[in-house]
């Protein structure tokens, strides 16, 4: 028989438009085989499946011309620009180039400076109480006269040195300030559509005093009905604060007073100078139960890599890390005010974080440091293009340009500080694992920290833990069902260790499907000593092809098919998937601990390979020219029983 264009469009077949009689005659079940087929577990194994079954890739933290050094720095996209790039719109960049991602994004959050939001709209239109100002004055002079990243440095050393004009300032309450907000929601809300594509209001907290970087990006799940109500918390006084506490208490009352709920996301900490993580005190107070457990509660994730360096450790801090090396920016703090000393370190990095929070668990009985992992690009330009082969920077002078590689991005005089453009990180994008495309159920996965951070590629990386996983765990091909049933998944906890058994974890990982092969899975372990001290150690867990580690433990390198000069590689190396089941046999039931996956990927070429190709320029003295994409998971931890 023949089908109609209707059942080729439907779906349906030809038995829907015909008799029931007929319809029976040609397979309709009898009474006893629905009977018999409801008894058995469904053949299909996707029935009453609830939990999560693929990330949804997004960026947590991007700016707009609404933010007043990205505006001064050159961007002229909004908001509503950086929707339309995200979902896979071709736009015309800052500079005037066109620029598509490969794929689409599934979310994005907007995060412009809550302090002098909109202010720079205003100044580069000339309005006349700015230009009053002879401050205002001249920065509109110097933006007018080609000298915008000139003028937003020194928007930024004013801002962080408290000596930005009050008469310039923006101030929540105003019709300025209220304005430009009620246009950041109603962006989001335009742009936001469910099961396709996401939008968050959001906003960036900017706390900066000295130059010690100490931001927050704060996610909404609410609507813009709730978001409206209350306007975004600045750092400036009499309406702000710089100290997190305040931020925190900002939040606690946005809440009570819509119903709504919103989420703290601390940006990457290593331009704080050893302020990000304190174990001792903060702003002049000592660390007490109330700062750990506000500081759990509303901060649930953290930024582990971004555009200006990848926090996750240090090789200061873990020499034995042979990955520990990627991106570091580690000369001072954001506006290279104060040059980077050693100390500081331990007080800027992820893993550092984990194993001081089990330390600070001990003392007062909660982990003040027990967050998840994501990543934000951090762009100041509306354009989250965190592809190495389609990287359009951090700023606007560093949009693609054959001068980009040799230009200088920070150069203090006073203390030597200096980063040149080159060392930009093309990072990075944050990947959740969530049951469907809506604000509601991403931001519930953030909460619950069912998340990873990843440098730009997308990778897709499950990490579950338990007590009962064992080696044929791997052979599924439904790992997810396993992982699920068996443990708990990246963000969870584990507790009182069953007599006698040790965790065992399910990992698994998937490679980008445009990107490299996998080279290997590791677990990284940090636990409590008896004597109060904390350890840590790299696991190689699971790797491609058919190396063995060495006497010292290590495992060969995967190789290297890079090819600089043309900026290509191949996928001779590596694996497209990796999984296994790896138990701790070193395990202390006795003894706090945390673990996370971190998947690194074969050698590639790094964004300054692509413009070096492109632009026939010649890189400066030891500019990277590769890159080692990776991804890192939220931990799982474990505590014992008390």
């Amino acid at each position: 028989m023949k089908r109609t264009v209707l059942q080729i469009v439907t779906g349906l077949s030809a038995a829907c438009f015909i008799s029931p009689t007929f319809a029976q005659d040609v397979g309709a079940p009898e009474k006893d085989q629905l009977e018999q087929s409801l008894q058995k577990p469904p053949y299909s194994p996707y029935v009453n499946r609830e939990f999560p079954t693929r990330p949804f890739f997004g960026d947590t933290h991007l700016h707009t011309s609404f933010s007043m050094d990205a505006g001064a720095f050159g961007a002229r996209l909004d908001p509503k620009d950086a929707y339309r790039f995200a979902r896979g719109e071709q736009v015309t960049s800052n500079t005037g180039q066109p620029v598509k991602l490969s794929r689409p994004l599934d979310w994005l959050a907007v995060t412009d400076h809550s302090d002098n939001m909109g202010f720079f709209p205003d100044l580069f239109a000339g309005k006349p109480d700015l230009l009053a100002d002879p401050t205002g004055r001249k920065w509109y002079d110097m933006i007018k006269s080609g000298q915008g990243a000139e003028a937003a440095i020194d928007i930024i050393v004013q801002f962080s040195h408290g000596t930005f004009p009050k008469d310039l300032m923006y101030f929540p309450g105003t019709r300025a300030y209220r304005g430009a907000w009620q246009k950041t929601i109603e962006a989001a809300e335009q742009f936001n559509d469910p099961g396709r594509f996401t939008t968050f209001i959001a906003y960036e907290w900017t706390s900066n005093t000295g130059g010690n970087n100490l931001h927050r990006n704060v996610i909404y799940r609410d609507n813009g009905d709730k978001a409206s109500q209350v306007e975004p918390f600045t750092v400036y006084p009499p309406y702000g604060s710089d100290n997190p506490a305040d931020l925190w208490k900002w939040m606690q009352g946005y809440e009570a007073k819509t119903g709504g709920s919103v989420l703290a996301i601390a940006h990457n900490g290593n331009l704080s100078n050893g302020t990000m993580f304190p174990v001792v005190e903060a702003f002049g107070k000592a660390l007490d139960r109330d700062y750990a457990e506000q500081r759990a509660k509303w901060e649930r994730l953290y930024e582990a890599t971004q555009t200006k360096g990848t926090g996750e450790s240090h090789p200061y801090l873990s020499p034995n890390d042979e990955f520990a090396a990627f991106e570091i920016w580690d000369k001072g703090n954001l506006d290279g005010s104060v040059a980077k000393k050693k100390e500081m370190l331990e007080f800027e990095y992820v893993r550092s974080a984990y194993k001081n929070g089990l330390k600070l668990e001990q003392r007062l009985g909660i982990n003040p440091y027990k967050f998840g992992l994501v990543s934000g690009s951090d762009a100041h330009t509306a354009l989250s293009a965190m592809e190495e082969n389609n990287f359009f920077g951090k700023t606007v002078p560093q949009e693609p340009s054959p001068h980009r590689m040799s230009a200088t991005f920070i150069d203090n005089k006073t203390t030597g500080v200096k980063i040149m453009d080159w060392e930009v990180g093309s990072s990075g994008y944050a990947a959740v694992w969530a049951n469907e495309n809506t604000r509601t159920s991403i931001w519930d996965a953030m909460q619950r920290k069912e998340t990873y951070s990843t440098t730009g590629t997308r990778v897709i990386v499950r990490f579950f833990g338990g007590w009962d996983f064992v080696p044929q765990d791997a052979d599924n091909r439904l790992p997810a069902q396993v992982g699920y049933s068996k443990g708990v998944p990246m963000g969870g906890d584990l507790r009182a260790a069953p007599q006698g058994k040790v965790p065992t974890f399910l990992v698994a990982a998937l490679k980008d499907p445009i990107g490299a092969n996998l080279d290997r899975y590791q677990i990284i372990k940090g636990w409590l000593e008896k004597d109060g001290s904390v350890s840590e150690k790299v696991f190689d867990v699971v790797w491609s092809g058919d190396r063995k580690p060495g006497n010292d433990g290590k495992l060969p390198s995967v190789g290297d098919t890079v090819d600089v000069a043309n900026a290509t590689w191949t996928n001779t190396i590596g694996a497209p998937e990796l999984i296994t089941v790896w138990k701790d046999h070193e395990f202390d039931p006795s003894r706090p601990a945390f673990y996370y996956g971190r998947v690194i990927e074969i050698p590639t070429p790094r964004w300054t390979a692509y413009d070096a190709k492109r632009y026939g320029v010649t890189p400066l003295p030891g500019t990277a020219m590769k890159v080692t994409e990776r991804a890192f998971t939220s931990p799982i931890w474990y505590t014992p029983a008390k």
